[in-house]
């Protein structure tokens, strides 16, 4: 070193390290959760593409005005701000309407129907709790311009498949309708104009309960004895074609009920051919969803254990695509929770996935870097990974016991003895056992070892 290099004072962040933190509802994704949100998204991607949908990607950022007016409740928790051009601006709060925004705009560059999905994070300031956070990823699969109940159905179909995927324990699918919804709200004696109260008030009936609906709803204008009404009609149990047949019974003379019983029957009697078992998808009347946007069937998945809520919910919206143009296409979609999946997938272990970055370590010597080099490329070649250790100075004990803390099974070992023999020693990090064999030996023997690994997990 220098005098002159020597001389020169040390830099700010050694002088005084800044505090490392987090904004709250926030985090880091270290490598083990990376590799299981890895494998849950490739999962997703498989059932999506299998379907037919393509894959989109749209900005994080949007005009305000684009994602405003749209989403009822939910936009009080947006991310807004003024960017340094004096525009007014937002995060992303969800998949779907930035997916109305793409249709309008590229109108003329798609085909109808147009089915794609979208994985990807959105942003909510709300206050964070298990298994929801203010930067979260969903999962979204829709369709725009077909509309049809079976158009729903398959978004559903789509929604048990990607659950089943993944091997979520224990899942339900509950179904309703919006119009449906609605209308026993007019049959109540709810004026029209106060449907979108009764959406958002029946949403938060697992969460609050019968009373405190009930008093939201008289809270808004809605009389007591007709709020009441609405709760009675729609807490009925029973099957599905039952329910559905008595609602046909109870509101006879309404044409739009009638209309939207008929959407529910239609989904229901094609979801087995689909592949959903009997008692997966079920009708459920008391479900809302809270979006303001959803005008026809709606539909959410949920878990008996942990307690996280629903992992996934989706449904129909006839106008969000024509709030950006001057005509109607009808879209259906689904969006699976990240995170809540996550939290069961950890909760219950059911996917299992290797904690190993590499199917094996190449140890190096100093006096021989290029042949270690040439050997992991020629294991990369073959298949498989293989990292190159990266302090040749460091003893091949050293090395070893690096593999060891990262989980990688195998260590291959070839000093100058093995090099002339045209060899290496193949070391079972797992088993202690190290035997000399050929590279492509010991490729067959790593192989063997990573499908029996995957095979017992």
């Amino acid at each position: 070193m220098s005098d002159e290099a020597a001389a020169q004072p040390p830099p700010e962040s050694v002088k005084g390290a800044r505090k490392p933190q987090i904004l709250k509802g926030f985090r880091d994704y270290l490598p083990d959760q990376m590799r299981l949100r890895q494998e849950v998204i490739a999962r997703f991607r498989t059932v999506f593409e299998a379907h037919g949908f393509e894959p989109l990607d749209t900005p994080a950022i949007e005009y305000l005005e684009v994602l405003t007016g749209k989403a009822g409740e939910n936009e009080k928790l947006m991310y807004e701000f003024e960017d340094h051009g004096g525009r007014q601006v937002g995060l992303r709060y969800d998949l779907t309407v930035p997916l109305a925004r793409v249709v309008a705009m590229h109108q003329s560059e798609l085909v109808l129907p147009f089915k794609r999905y979208h994985i990807a994070p959105v942003w909510r300031a709300e206050k964070p709790q298990r298994g929801r956070f203010r930067e979260f990823w969903q999962c979204d699969a829709d369709i725009a311009g077909a509309p049809s109940a079976l158009a729903d159905a398959e978004v559903i179909a789509i929604l048990g498949e990607s659950l089943t995927a993944v091997d979520l324990p224990a899942f339900s699918m509950l179904i309703s309708h919006r119009a449906l919804l609605a209308r026993l709200a007019v049959w109540a004696g709810v004026p029209e104009e106060l449907a979108g109260q009764v959406y958002r008030s029946v949403d938060k009936l697992a969460k609050i309960g019968q009373h405190a609906v009930i008093e939201e709803m008289t809270g808004a204008g809605i009389e007591a004895a007709h709020a009441e009404r609405i709760l009675d009609a729609i807490m009925d149990t029973g099957d599905s074609s039952g329910m559905l047949h008595e609602l046909r019974q109870r509101l006879g003379g309404d044409g739009a009920a009638m209309h939207a019983i008929g959407e529910l029957e239609e989904i229901f009697a094609v979801l087995p051919a689909m592949g959903i078992p009997e008692g997966q998808a079920r009708f459920d009347p008391t479900l809302a969803r809270g979006l303001d946007y959803y005008t026809g069937p709606v539909f959410e998945a949920t878990v008996d254990e942990p307690k996280v809520g629903s992992v996934a919910g989706g449904g129909r919206y006839e106008h969000l695509i024509g709030s950006f143009m001057n005509r109607t296409i009808s879209a259906t979609g689904v969006s699976l929770g990240m995170e809540r999946i996550l939290e069961v997938l950890n909760e219950f272990n059911t996917l299992p996935i290797s904690a190993a970055a590499a199917d094996v370590l190449v140890v190096t010597f100093a006096d021989s870097v290029p042949a270690s080099a040439r050997i992991a490329r020629q294991l990369r070649s073959s298949g498989l990974r293989a990292e190159l250790a990266s302090q040749s100075q460091r003893s091949v004990g050293e090395q070893l016991k690096y593999a060891s803390r990262k989980n990688i099974p195998f260590a291959v070992i070839a000093g100058q003895a093995e090099i002339e023999k045209n060899e290496v020693g193949l070391k079972n990090l797992q088993t202690g056992e190290q035997v000399s064999l050929s590279l492509g030996e010991a490729v067959a023997r790593i192989g063997s070892g990573k499908a029996e690994s995957e095979a017992s997990s």
